[in-house]
């Protein structure tokens, strides 16, 4: 069956005659009787009562016509939200990001896109390493921004794939501060240190992980606490409760401020690059235009 047969029937019931109807949809008077005989075919039932002038609907006809005016106005609904949808989709920018970069990197270039956001909205996956760069591989997303260390690199075939280096940051073991501005847990005190952890299926955990594990100097750390978000670990470490490893783009303020003071020295610290990929593929207009102004110097 045909949309097309049941625009011919509807035209037909309305005109009474095959001449007119056939003149009204752009048809010779045989293609449009064959086609009304092939949606008769389809319902099985005669439509039109044979050899009455002006046509005549049959009971079956009458009631498929109430069907037919129903299925058409559904269908012309359909395609206009779908045309909708679509238009949305070109404009709309996407990207797959972890919690804390979306925090951080994220929220700085908001205050710069403005003007791009206004006819263009992003919107903003937040997932595991592990589900950015998969769906950036299934075309989910037009970019994917993550962090790069050799202990969590990522694999993506470079002939679909480019980069671009976008920020290096580094995780730096913090605690809450004493009267003094010094750490309330430190790594230099006797015993061992109460340890605010990562799971290791966040990039983070595994970050400091790897390097807990191969420095020789890793403190005593007792794990009292995992937890998969870094600012639920900013709110922990600023109640006293033990030592995060947090971005130094989240916490530089706060040891600023000396509300925050590092528990260790710099061989605790954890360096790493932060990157954003997208397929070598042309993009939409909105997506092209995203990646030009985040990654101009």
């Amino acid at each position: 069956m045909q949309i097309k047969w049941l625009e011919d029937f509807i035209m037909l019931a309305q005109e009474r005659s095959f001449t007119r109807a056939a003149e009204l949809r752009h048809v010779t008077h045989p293609a449009f009787g064959r086609r009304i005989r092939a949606l008769e075919a389809w319902t099985g039932t005669p439509l039109v009562t044979p050899g009455s002038s002006p046509v005549r609907l049959t009971p079956a006809g009458e009631a498929f016509l109430e069907t037919c005016g129903l299925m058409t106005r559904t269908l012309a609904q359909s395609h206009e939200e779908l045309q909708t949808i679509a238009g949305l989709q070109a404009q709309t920018i996407t990207l797959a990001t972890g919690r804390t970069l979306a925090r951080t990197i994220v929220a700085d270039w908001l205050l710069r896109l403005g003007p791009l956001l206004q006819t263009s909205p992003l919107t903003v996956y937040t997932r595991t390493l592990h589900e950015t760069v998969a769906m950036l591989e299934q075309d989910e997303i037009h970019f994917s921004l993550i962090y790069h260390h050799p202990a969590i690199a990522v694999r993506l075939d470079a002939r679909q794939f480019s980069h671009v280096h976008i920020a290096s940051d580094r995780l730096v073991p913090v605690s809450r501060a004493n009267a003094a501005g010094q750490a309330l847990h430190s790594f230099a005190a006797p015993g061992s240190v109460p340890y605010l952890a990562y799971p290791h299926r966040m990039a983070l955990g595994r970050l400091v992980e790897d390097h807990l594990s191969q420095n020789p100097d890793a403190p005593r750390l007792q794990r009292i606490l995992e937890c998969d978000s870094a600012d639920a670990q900013y709110e922990y470490v600023h109640k006293g409760l033990g030592v995060a490893w947090l971005p130094w783009s989240m916490a530089h303020a706060d040891c600023k401020a000396r509300r925050l003071a590092l528990a260790g020295s710099r061989n605790m610290e954890v360096r790493f690059d932060v990157r954003m990929y997208r397929p070598k593929r042309r993009l939409t207009f909105a997506a092209e235009e995203f990646w030009r102004r985040v990654t101009q110097r």
